[in-house]
C-alpha cells in the first residue's frame, strides 16, 4: 500500500538533542520506515532541529537535509513548532535542564537517559504529570527490548512477584568472552572496548551502576514505588577471574551480572516490601538466562496471573535503541494519553526495603589459602559459627597457595560478610575473598 507523502496531515516535529550513535539511528529509522510509521499514526514524523555542541564539526554521517542545526538548547525549547524534544545527549546537568525546560514549555519529551531518570526522575515525572505530558523512556532500559511497555501495559493486570535479568550488554559481553575462551577480565574488557561495546572508562558498566540505574526504573514500573538508587546494593564484575568462571561451570553454573528484585510481602497498607540489588550471580546452566551471550540483554518477569515472561534482544546500539526511541515518539504521534509510570498516583511512595538480615541466598566463595592441613577445618568452623553450612567444597592445586572454593547452603548476606571478615582476620588468606550469590533452582 502506497502512502501519499503530501496527504496534508500535520507533521509531528521533533527537536533532537544529540546526534551520536542513537540519534543517527533514530534519523535513519524515521527516514527508512516513514511509510510504515505513517500507517501507524497518520502523521508524518520529522526532525525539525538538531542540537549539537559544535555545528561546524565534520561528521561521517550527514544531518537530515531538512533539519536546522543549533548549539543552544533554548532553540528547541522556544520553537513553537516543535512538539517533542528527544534528549539523547546523556549526562545529568545539561540533559536535566533541557528536559525540565521542554516540559515547562509544554513539550513532550522522549529520552534514553537512565542515569538522570534513576537519580532525579521523581521531579521530572511529577512535572510531566502536572502538565499532562509524555515523558517516554523505553530506550533507557535494555535497548530494543520493550520491557517498559511490557510492565506498563502488557503485564499491568498482574501482581509482579520477581523481576531479574541481564541489564548491561558490556558486562555480559565480557563474562561471555571469559566463559567461551577462558580469557582474563582485562583482556575481555580490552576486546569489548575495541569492538565499541565498552567506553574508555568502563566503570559504569563493569561496576554494575548502569544496570542499577535500569533496575531502579523497572522497580517503579513493576511495583509503583520509588526504590532510591542510592540505597540499591550494587556489586560489579571487575574482580571476576577465569578460575571463578571455571569453578562455576564445574558446579553447573554460568556467572552473569544480574539486576534482581523480588516482592517479599505487602504491608498492611498494601505497599510492597522488596528485596533488590545488582550482583554477579551463578545462574544454573540449563536456564535460558545462562545462555544469553555476547552483548545481548534479557529480562525475566514473573506475574501472579501471567506466570513467567522472558524477553531477549539487543540491549544497545544505534538501530536497536533508535527503535525504542521511535516507539515512544509513535505513541505521541497517535495522540495516546500519557501513562509514564503506569500508575495513577500523582507521586510514587518510597519502597519498603527488606533488611539484609531478612534476606537469604546460597553463596559461592573462593578463598586463596595456604595449602596445609587444617585450613578447610578452620574455615568450616568459622562458617559454622555464623550459621553457614557447606554444600560442596573444592581445594585443588599443587602450589603452596591454592583456591579453596565453597558452595554454601542458604544464609543471610550479613552472615556471609561477617564470616568472610572473620576468616580474613585469621591471616590465612593471601587475597581478598570472592563471594557471589547463587540463583536458586526455583527462581
Amino acid at each position: 500500500m502506497e502512502i501519499r507523502r503530501d496527504s496534508g496531515a500535520r507533521p509531528l516535529n521533533l527537536g533532537l538533542a544529540g546526534f551520536g550513535t542513537v540519534g543517527r539511528g533514530l534519523a535513519r529509522i524515521l527516514d527508512e520506515n516513514r511509510d510504515n510509521l505513517k500507517l501507524r499514526s497518520e502523521r508524518p514524523i520529522r526532525i525539525r532541529s538538531i542540537l549539537v555542541r559544535d555545528p561546524a564539526r565534520a561528521r561521517a554521517c550527514p544531518f537530515p537535509p531538512q533539519a536546522k542545526i543549533c548549539a543552544d538548547m533554548d532553540d528547541l525549547i522556544r520553537d513553537p513548532d516543535i512538539e517533542v524534544v528527544v534528549e539523547l545527549m546523556g549526562g545529568l546537568e545539561e540533559a536535566g535542564r533541557l528536559i525540565r525546560g521542554a516540559l515547562e514549555a509544554g513539550k513532550h519529551v522522549v529520552t534514553a537517559n537512565k542515569a538522570l531518570l534513576a537519580e532525579e526522575g521523581g521531579e521530572l515525572f511529577r512535572l510531566a504529570a502536572r502538565r499532562g505530558l509524555h515523558l517516554g523512556y523505553e530506550a533507557s532500559v535494555c535497548g530494543a527490548i520493550p520491557i517498559v511497555q511490557t510492565l506498563r501495559e502488557g503485564l499491568s493486570a498482574n501482581r509482579i512477584l520477581t523481576l531479574f535479568g541481564i541489564l548491561n550488554g558490556t558486562s555480559n559481553y565480557i563474562l561471555s568472552a571469559m566463559t567461551s575462551t577462558g580469557m582474563s577480565f582485562d583482556l575481555a574488557l580490552r576486546q569489548a572496548q575495541e569492538l565499541g561495546f565498552a567506553e574508555a572508562d568502563p566503570s559504569m558498566d563493569t561496576e554494575g551502576l548502569d544496570a542499577a540505574h535500569k533496575l531502579t526504573l523497572l522497580i517503579r514500573l513493576a511495583w509503583g514505588v520509588d526504590y532510591p538508587f542510592s540505597l540499591l546494593p550494587v556489586e560489579g564484575i571487575s574482580r571476576t577471574a577465569p578460575e571463578d568462571i571455571g569453578f562455576a561451570r564445574e558446579f553447573g553454573y554460568n556467572i552473569k551480572l544480574l539486576g534482581y528484585a523480588r516482592l517479599e510481602a505487602e504491608n498492611s497498607r498494601g505497599r510492597p516490601r522488596l528485596e533488590a540489588g545488582v550482583f554477579p550471580t551463578l545462574v544454573p546452566r540449563n536456564y535460558l538466562l545462562a545462555s544469553v551471550g555476547d552483548s545481548y540483554n534479557a529480562v525475566r518477569v514473573e506475574g501472579n496471573a501471567a506466570g513467567s515472561v522472558f524477553l531477549h534482544g539487543r540491549g544497545a546500539g544505534s538501530l536497536p535503541s533508535g527503535s525504542a526511541v521511535a516507539a515512544d515518539i509513535l505513541q505521541i504521534a497517535r495522540g495516546a494519553r500519557p501513562n509514564n509510570l503506569g500508575y495513577v498516583l500523582p507521586e510514587l511512595p518510597q519502597a519498603e526495603i527488606l533488611p539484609p538480615q531478612e534476606t537469604s541466598a546460597s553463596y559461592y566463595m573462593r578463598l586463596t589459602v595456604l595449602d596445609r592441613p587444617g585450613v578447610l577445618r578452620d574455615v568450616a568452623a568459622v562458617l559454622a559459627g555464623n550459621d553457614i553450612s557447606i554444600a560442596q567444597a573444592i581445594q585443588r592445586g599443587q602450589k603452596d597457595v591454592v583456591p579453596l572454593v565453597i558452595m554454601t547452603h542458604a544464609t543471610t548476606p550479613v552472615n556471609a560478610a561477617r564470616a568472610l571478615a572473620q576468616v580474613k582476620a585469621t591471616g590465612v588468606l593471601f587475597a581478598d575473598p570472592v563471594c557471589y550469590r547463587v540463583m536458586p533452582p526455583s527462581a
